[in-house]
């Protein structure tokens, strides 16, 4: 391939991560800089390797904000066991993986013999784009990528790690406050017998809170939990009340 085609392959790719992220960049030197692996660069400064630097500190910023106004029940320790699920590399490589980011990598000759990218330049890509945006869009458009990736390993976190904590705290907030225990409604459940979805909310007294949907009853409770906790603290819903 010629250099004006090499030169039209490299446009058409960052056209491509473009509209992957859903940024377009005003400064595509960042872009570019982003997705080069040391592989694939002239010298280490011209690698990902510094803005890997600055993403992974503004993606745990952010993530950082978002459970401290999604949780207002979680103790420090709960909120510190939780972010370091969201920010880990493996959750990193994992989001990247299935945003598939390795299709724009700009990688050496060594690095494209591999069969597979590693997941260690999966999770800096994702660190280095973050990055890129914020340097290039600033605060508010970096926070709006990490929140369209980041959210729903956040909520399968939340349900996973310390989702049995939901319950608990809003049984005993009812029965401090109240004086009753809380009731799970089903209100809805869609789907075949081997993939059942299930809508419930939870109540207290006379009051219903915002409902959730899980893949099993004991997730949908959960979430409803989880709402019904941000609903009594003034915040909104944490999962999501009409979609599945």
């Amino acid at each position: 391939m010629d250099s004006s085609g090499v030169a039209s392959d490299r446009q058409d790719r960052l056209d491509r991560c473009e509209e992957r992220i859903g940024y377009v960049f005003n400064d595509r030197a960042f872009l570019e800089s982003a997705l080069t692996h040391a592989s694939g660069a002239e010298h280490r400064l011209a690698s990902n390797e510094r803005m890997e630097f600055l993403g992974d500190a503004i993606l745990g910023a952010v993530v950082c904000e978002r459970l401290y106004r999604m949780f207002p029940e979680f103790l420090e320790g709960e909120l510190t066991r939780l972010k370091s699920i969201v920010v880990s590399r493996e959750t990193c490589a994992k989001v990247s993986g299935a945003m598939a980011f390795d299709e724009f990598l700009i990688l050496g000759k060594g690095m494209t013999t591999h069969p597979t990218i590693p997941p260690s330049v999966l999770a800096a890509v994702l660190e280095s784009l973050i990055a890129a945006v914020f340097l290039d869009g600033g605060a508010d458009a970096a926070k709006a990528f990490i929140l369209r990736c980041m959210d729903p390993e956040i909520e399968l976190a939340a349900a996973g790690e310390m989702g049995m904590n939901y319950k608990s705290q809003l049984q005993q907030l009812a029965q401090r406050e109240h004086g009753v225990t809380p009731n799970y409604r089903l209100l809805d459940q869609t789907g075949p017998d081997h993939s059942k979805c299930f809508h419930i909310a939870a109540e207290i007294g006379d009051r219903r809170f915002a409902p959730a949907w899980g893949k099993s009853k004991k997730e949908a409770e959960q979430k409803a939990a989880a709402n019904a906790l941000a609903n009594m603290n003034g915040n909104e819903p944490v999962f999501d009340s009409e979609t599945i």
